[in-house]
């Protein structure tokens, strides 16, 4: 079973602000980093260390740690490409935006793993204090020439997922690449993008160039996989080796960015849609979450609670998380969702929020 989860913490534009919950409710505690973009936030659910990665307009990309659940934070250095790294022949690499935040295995407590942009991987093995770039996937004969942006200067790796059964086995998602797969903790690469669809290249089969928006995995059942991908929806069953197109051809559940899974159910998921990659608004103009119960053959559309008129809320990747029953999703404008039943209805926690970049029950 999964077990309730009482804090919720967001990254958003003006900082990272958790809510608690109260009795029945929610309400909000307090706020850490006050006027600094919080791209993303993580809490190691080995060590209670919680992480917060900070997009500072002026100092760039910085990284902090609590150990007291954000009482007070200390900085340590953000990952760093090796010098003379060049992401072109001419270009220097360095980094633009810390996109992704992952745990090791439980038998590795102290390893974590970062994903930035341009699509460089990191890792640390002294819990974050120094990080090393994975060159095996820098050095990707399929990087220069094949990798590219989707809506952002560089090629960003977004989607970072560990195999609870082995911490060797990993997973990630590159905007605009696709799905890459370790069996040996990084040193060699394997391309796992049969079976997607790239409407918006010449060869919409190319082994790579797809645009996977989200990838999680089924975490009781890690061998289900889910994206939410600029394309559609696609579910694997067999570990990446083949993609399904799970896309609601009738329905909303087409585009969109956020995608989350059961727990313990690899057939239930769900994702919040929008119009297309040009557009970026609600489905006419109302907001909807679209689940499905059986791995994408069918999708229902809940509205329940949410606005259907004049919205222009996106979630964005990384918005949406779920705990048991339990729903929660941001949008660009600063409202903030909540749903116990699956969302099948749903309920507002504010609506006055800066806009949410991330979303996690902690």
């Amino acid at each position: 079973m999964t077990t309730q989860k009482n804090t919720l913490m967001l990254g958003t534009r003006k900082g990272l602000i958790t809510f608690e919950r109260n009795g029945n409710g929610w309400a909000h505690k307090n706020a850490s980093f006050l006027g600094i973009p919080v791209s993303l936030t993580h809490v190691d659910s080995r060590t209670g260390t919680w992480w917060a990665c900070l997009d500072h307009g002026h100092w760039g990309q910085k990284l902090h740690f609590s150990n007291d659940q954000g009482a007070s934070w200390e900085e340590v250095a953000s990952p760093k490409f090796p010098e003379g790294t060049e992401v072109k022949p001419g270009e220097v690499a360095s980094v633009k935006y810390l996109w992704a935040f992952a745990e090791g295995g439980s038998d590795r407590p102290e390893e974590l793993y970062i994903g930035t942009e341009p699509g460089g991987l990191f890792k640390s093995s002294d819990n974050g204090h120094s990080f090393e770039l994975i060159e095996s996937l820098w050095n990707h004969p399929s990087r220069e020439g094949h990798w590219f942006g989707g809506g952002r200067d560089y090629p960003g790796i977004h989607s970072i997922v560990v195999d609870p059964r082995d911490s060797q086995h990993l997973y990630i998602g590159i905007s605009c690449a696709g799905v890459f797969e370790s069996y040996d903790g990084g040193n060699s690469w394997e391309i796992r993008n049969q079976g997607l669809r790239a409407d918006y290249l010449p060869d919409p089969q190319a082994e790579v160039g797809h645009d996977p928006h989200l990838l999680v995995t089924c975490p009781n059942q890690p061998n289900y996989l889910w994206q939410q991908n600029h394309c559609g929806i696609f579910r694997s069953m067999n570990g990446g080796e083949l993609w399904d197109d799970v896309t609601d051809v009738d329905g909303p559940a087409k585009f969109g960015f956020a995608v989350a899974v059961d727990h313990n159910n690899p057939e239930q998921a769900w994702v919040v849609p929008a119009v297309s990659d040009e557009v970026r608004v609600a489905v006419d103009g109302a907001l909807c979450v679209c689940r499905t119960d059986d791995g994408g053959a069918t999708w229902n559309n809940f509205r329940e609670g949410l606005p259907q008129q004049n919205c222009y809320d996106i979630v964005f990747r990384h918005a949406l998380d779920n705990t048991g029953d339990t729903l929660a999703f941001g949008t660009t404008t600063g409202n903030l969702f909540l749903s116990n039943n699956k969302g099948e209805s749903w309920e507002t926690i504010s609506h006055n929020l800066p806009m949410i970049y991330s979303t996690a029950f902690i």
